[in-house]
């Protein structure tokens, strides 16, 4: 749905995206993951048609945004950073509104406001002013008109920034819901909680350039750091368990911790290894690196290029 390739963009002396590569497939939720002035709006910006790349291949959902804007807006829904809601009127007329610009129809657009009202859960809100919602109703509110036009792809750009909590995971269930339906969700954010519950595929923005891609798990393995915790039920099943794993014994314990990146692969070759020993295991758990941790590590190794 969305591909990138040698994405470039600079204002001036400063270099903004520096040849980033993307793929989006249809149907998914992809997170694109950065600190401040990363690049995120900036892509986001170049996707939607609102700023010219200065070099680079662009296509979503098979259209060019330089050469054929109007087929991309047809496309594509955005909610930005900002709310852009009109505050004095209520939470219909803000999508009537944009179905009367979407040429929808008197019959089409009303049809269209009443399933969002629902769908966004603004039923209770609808007729009153936008200014009387909370920081949550409002941001769905705003996400609810990006979808006015049944667009294939949709773009949020940090959309839980400044909610809170229960209002964020709110959102995160819209979110779920609207790729349960088929669209396509390209997210910025700036949590990585955010993009480890919602996305099936993050890539990681530092200074202009991809510093990693990847499921969160295939981006969780990248960092050192892993172990497997085994539980046993007896001291002969954890000697067993120590002589074949090479580790030593640990003192008033019935665990071992053994380093490994939690792939399925892994478990195997070490559930294979305590089977051939004889050793009985209780249970094991496995530990592995959060985004907190994949970030601040590439972070670290970009910086030092």
């Amino acid at each position: 749905m969305i591909r990138v390739r040698g994405l470039r963009k600079a204002y001036g002396e400063t270099t903004v995206l520096d040849g980033i590569d993307l793929d989006v497939p249809e149907g998914a939720v992809f997170a694109l993951l950065g600190p401040n002035g990363a690049g995120k709006t900036t892509t986001v910006n170049i996707l939607t048609t609102l700023v010219r790349p200065d070099a680079g291949e662009v296509l979503v959902a098979g259209a060019d945004p330089r050469t054929d804007p109007d087929a991309v807006r047809a496309a594509i829904g955005v909610t930005g950073q900002f709310v852009a809601i009109d505050q004095l009127l209520t939470a219909e007329e803000n999508l009537a509104l944009m179905a009367d610009l979407h040429h929808l129809g008197r019959r089409a657009g009303r049809a269209r406001t009443a399933e969002l009202i629902d769908q966004f859960d603004l039923q209770e809100a609808a007729r009153r002013p936008a200014q009387t919602y909370s920081g949550g109703m409002r941001r769905r509110l705003d996400i609810a008109m990006g979808l006015v036009a049944t667009p294939r792809v949709i773009f949020l750009d940090e959309p839980t920034t400044g909610l809170d909590p229960r209002a964020r995971r709110m959102l995160w269930e819209t979110i779920r819901g609207l790729a349960a339906g088929g669209t396509t969700v390209f997210l910025t954010t700036q949590y990585l909680e955010e993009a480890d519950q919602l996305a099936g595929r993050i890539a990681v923005l530092h200074r202009g350039r991809i510093a990693a891609e990847g499921t969160p798990g295939e981006l969780k393995r990248l960092v050192p750091g892993g172990h497997v915790t085994l539980t046993f039920a007896g001291d002969a099943d954890l000697r067993t368990a120590a002589a074949a794993l090479d580790r030593p014994v640990p003192a008033d314990s019935l665990t071992l911790e053994v380093p490994g990146d939690g792939s399925v692969r892994s478990l195997r070759l070490l559930l294979s290894t305590l089977d051939q020993a004889g050793a009985e295991l209780e249970s094991l758990a496995v530990h592995t690196p959060d985004l907190d941790d994949v970030f601040l590590a590439l972070t670290a190794q970009e910086a030092t290029r």
